[in-house]
């Protein structure tokens, strides 16, 4: 592609810009809340005469969830291609709204017996059919709304909008877990986070349905063919399976190193729970200050260099910060171990948005991204959870997660030095191009 003037021609659609973030920050406040509520989830719903058991029954609650995602993805991709962002974000929000309805109402496995558990996987069904289409309709919206000097920057507030959920879904957790009794966090208390959920679900919803969609989107519904699952594999089958490959080590990272971080601190380090969540909230403010600082910085850089720096960093810190982590578990190493991954890894969170939503042109970007992120979510990310504690209990290894993160972040490293140095030209470039 031809080199481009980097000027700014238009300011951003900041409506478009806080549709994107507050409803993508809502998905996944409730999908990390539930992986943070694990161990209380287990109990209650999928009693068992083995807490190992009880906690794997669990966790491929939350992985089922995943399997969904694909599914969403196509559908919810394709819909928003063809009938806009905005159409497709609303029903998305509407969707995981109802999902986190049925969370916080969900009577437990001593009142209804096996409806228990049904209600909370239908839940997590119904989660993961509108989650799958959330990722790639958001990441579009922020980069077609944003000036194209300025979409690393833009781009960035995908992962910091996901880190802005986890802080919250820690801080909740943290204040539930300290604040109650044992018996009111198991009575009632769990639902808490869920409730909260449910205050935000109307306000992301009118946003959604009161913004405009974005030029690049409606530029290529007039330009463009109609958008195709075919066309997808059959003209940008490398770019979908190099930002598959991208997107591995950051579902590796988020549902092993941080999702996963409140069962393993207490199951296999022996710490309270309420302490795991003080290094969450931490790390995942670290990510939600550094990832659009790290954003902006790929836009005068180059987004794919710094990603390759973050994860090699990342690859090279993991296993000797566990070991020293499980050689003696306390509150301080946890915090510490947590801040400097997260540390390492906004270099790679930040500038990944824009780094795979160019890899498409804006006629099909939405399926192309729902169909890389969906189905890595799915296979690395969805069972990470129950792979890692199946893992531990396998290899009697305290740092049996850190095998399964770095061989997650080998295989983003290589994706992300495959993609293409050509991407498609959208209008704003276009428009740049014809001056």
């Amino acid at each position: 592609m031809a080199t481009v003037n980097r000027k700014t021609v238009r300011p951003p659609n900041t409506r478009a810009v806080a549709a994107a973030v507050i409803g993508n920050a809502l998905e996944w406040y409730d999908f990390t809340v539930f992986g943070f509520m694990t161990v209380v989830i287990a109990q209650l719903f999928f009693p068992s005469t083995s807490d190992y058991a009880s906690i794997l029954l669990t966790t491929a609650t939350f992985g089922v969830a995943f399997v969904m995602r694909p599914v969403g993805g196509i559908v919810l991709g394709l819909y928003a291609d063809r009938a806009g962002r905005k159409a497709a974000l609303t029903l998305v929000i509407g969707l995981m709204t109802l999902g986190i309805l049925l969370l916080a109402i969900a009577p437990p496995y001593s009142a209804i017996g096996l409806g228990a558990p049904l209600i909370i996987v239908f839940a997590r069904l119904l989660q993961g059919f509108s989650a799958g289409g959330e990722f790639g309709s958001s990441t579009a919206l922020l980069i077609e709304a944003a000036p194209f000097s300025k979409r690393g920057f833009y781009g960035s507030f995908q992962m910091a909008s996901q880190a802005a959920a986890l802080l919250l879904g820690a801080m909740v957790g943290a204040a539930i877990s300290r604040g109650m009794s044992p018996e009111a966090l198991h009575s009632w208390g769990w639902r808490v986070p869920f409730i909260l959920g449910l205050v935000i679900g109307p306000v992301g919803f009118y946003i959604r349905r009161n913004m405009m969609d974005t030029e690049a989107f409606l530029h290529a519904k007039k330009t463009a063919r109609r958008a195709t699952l075919g066309e997808v594999f059959r003209e940008h089958s490398r770019e979908v399976l190099c930002g598959l490959g991208s997107v591995i080590a950051l579902t590796v990272t988020v549902y092993v190193l941080i999702g996963y971080l409140p069962t393993f601190a207490v199951k296999q380090l022996g710490l309270p729970f309420g302490q795991s969540f003080t290094a969450l909230i931490v790390g995942n403010l670290l990510l939600t200050v550094l990832s659009p600082i790290a954003g902006a910085w790929s836009d005068r850089i180059g987004r794919k260099g710094l990603s390759l720096w973050s994860l090699l960093i990342t690859l090279v810190i993991i296993y000797p910060l566990f070991a020293w982590l499980a050689a003696e578990p306390s509150m301080m190493r946890l915090i510490m171990v947590q801040a400097l991954l997260s540390i390492a890894l906004s270099g790679y969170y930040g500038p990944f948005g824009a780094l795979i939503a160019e890899l498409f042109p804006a006629h099909i970007r939405s399926t192309g991204l729902s169909l890389a992120y969906n189905i890595a979510v799915m296979l690395f990310g969805g069972f990470g959870q129950f792979i890692v504690t199946w893992l531990i209990r396998t290899t009697g290894s305290q740092l049996a997660p850190t095998f399964y993160v770095m061989t997650g972040l080998v295989l983003s490293l290589v994706a992300i030095a495959c993609i293409p140095a050509t991407r498609p030209v959208d209008v704003d470039e276009a428009r740049q191009l014809s001056r």
